[in-house]
């Protein structure tokens, strides 16, 4: 069971992590050491998550959410299989609790007519100031 807040826990059945070999650098090690690990959260089908928090992390995803409603990360960074597999549980952690904040609505203003006013003396003002350079007419 991974946690996420006191309140919020994901099951291990949500959770499926696959070994593969890490590409890049490392020689021998790359090539005989499956240590990169694929991820995949089943985040539509999960008890744990309200509508609004699945939402919104579909929307922070991006392409790592896939069609079926899964969210898939891929971590080769260390060595260590048991590293990248923390790694990536961390990651999805951090998605999670991004979801998890509601974002403030914005709300709307008016820019005052003052302010208006202001903006159109100045830039007038500015514009003699940029006619009396020129030549003599």
């Amino acid at each position: 069971m991974l946690r996420i807040t006191d309140d919020i826990a994901i099951q291990d059945w949500e959770i499926t992590e696959i070994f593969v070999r890490a590409s890049g650098p490392g020689g021998q090690n790359v090539n005989k050491v499956s240590s990169a690990v694929e991820l995949r959260f089943e985040a539509e089908r999960s008890p744990s998550l309200s509508p609004a928090v699945k939402t919104r992390l579909r929307r922070i995803a991006g392409r790592r959410w896939t069609k079926e409603g899964a969210l898939v990360l891929q971590v080769s960074e260390e060595r260590s299989q048991a590293r990248n597999r923390d790694i990536a549980r961390d990651r999805l952690a951090e998605l999670i609790r991004q979801a998890l904040v509601v974002p403030k609505k914005r709300v709307r203003t008016r820019v005052p007519l003052s302010q208006k006013r202001r903006r159109l003396d100045d830039k007038k003002a500015r514009g003699e100031v940029k006619e009396k350079r020129g030549w003599d007419r």
